[in-house]
């Protein structure tokens, strides 16, 4: 709400189904007047904007106070549209919501250069959960949010979190896909999630992923971009500044939900029949801390560190010149070392055991 009344446009980003109309329906209750709400899912919105005039969106907006445009990547140019309507139309507040950063925000970058605020909203994250279950109640429901995950519908079900999940990722995982240019094969997405989602914690090679999916190197890395742009997954890149046997450009692949990757493989066995118990712990913390440094306005670079003599490190954070190294336990019965070769490497390097006992002081804020 600080951000109204500035001049600038807010660009909402995040996955569907994450809360993002939820949102601009608690801003509008906030407001003083009742904004004009246009559906960039609804056809006849689409068809009206498409190609509009600099006159006559004045005349269509010049009385309003507040626009929300919701899942506004739909909605063709709307780059160049917002920048017409910023432009021509001062004192209007205008909220942009979209589930697809690829079309909202890449393709909107240079018309709104200095004429945006640009947040994400991903799926419900602990610390907000924490704030509204309360940390002892959030705590106890770990195991199911490492299987069934954190979208906000899945969540505030507790009878068919499966039914759910399961028409969350057929219904809505591909709508915004299939809206790009660069996706032509859904079943090549299908089978490249699925061979992803079985490789989280590893190192992933493009050259493989393109033997067995049958695409070639460059439309693998392409969708991964899109996938990317969605709000699917995230790559987490190697580091490396000090030993000249640390891998230089390797790179792992996380999704940003839980639920979502294990609905992918078909799996939403409870965790003490599963084999990828540390993988659902690895992504639990990794895509957490991910929303959690967004949301702490913490700038942060992320990375995973690991040797050509296969000494690795689960995540590493580079904050203000500050290198901060972490390993993920699940087993509280193993011992962890972190390699000498680092440590002597980055002698300054602060490190630190995430277990189940002290995960919630890596995910949340002291003062929570």
């Amino acid at each position: 709400m600080q951000k109204l009344g500035t001049g600038k446009i807010i660009v909402i980003l995040g996955p569907r189904q994450s809360g993002k109309t939820t949102l601009l329906k608690r801003i509008a209750e906030r407001l003083p007047g009742k904004p004009l709400w246009m559906n960039g899912d609804d056809p006849e919105v689409r068809q009206r904007l498409n190609g509009i005039s600099i006159r006559n969106l004045q005349r269509f907006f010049s009385n309003e106070k507040c626009v929300f445009f919701d899942e506004a990547q739909r909605i063709e140019n709307v780059g160049l549209l917002l920048k017409m309507i910023i432009d021509n139309i001062p004192g209007l507040q205008v909220i942009a919501t979209g589930s697809s950063a690829f079309e909202l925000g890449d393709r909107i970058k240079e018309p709104l250069t200095g004429r945006k605020w640009e947040y994400y909203l991903y799926p419900l994250s602990f610390m907000e959960l924490v704030k509204h279950h309360g940390l002892w109640e959030e705590q106890g429901a770990l195991e199911n949010r490492l299987v069934y995950g954190h979208y906000p519908e899945v969540v505030t079900s507790s009878h068919n979190q499966r039914e759910l999940l399961a028409q969350l990722t057929d219904s809505y995982l591909y709508k915004d896909i299939l809206t790009l240019d660069q996706i032509k094969k859904t079943s090549k997405i299908e089978h490249l999630l699925k061979a992803i989602a079985w490789q989280v914690g590893n190192e992933v090679s493009y050259n493989a992923l393109s033997q067995l999916v049958g695409l070639d190197k460059e439309t693998i890395e392409k969708y991964i971009h899109c996938l990317e742009q969605v709000f699917i997954l995230f790559r987490l890149p190697s580091f490396n500044r000090n030993l000249r046997n640390e891998l230089k450009r390797s790179r792992k692949i996380y999704f940003y939900d839980n639920g979502i990757r294990n609905m992918i493989i078909a799996n939403l066995a409870p965790l003490n029949s599963r084999q990828d118990t540390g993988v659902l712990w690895e992504n639990f913390l990794i895509s957490e801390r991910v929303k959690y440094t967004h949301y702490q306005g913490l700038y942060a670079n992320k990375y995973f560190w690991r040797t050509h003599a296969q000494q690795e490190i689960d995540y590493l954070e580079d904050i203000d010149g500050q290198l901060f190294a972490y390993e993920f336990q699940w087993n509280p019965v193993s011992k962890v070392r972190f390699p000498r070769s680092f440590q002597q490497a980055y002698e300054n390097a602060k490190t630190a055991v995430i277990q189940r006992d002290n995960y919630s002081e890596f995910l949340l804020p002291r003062n929570l």
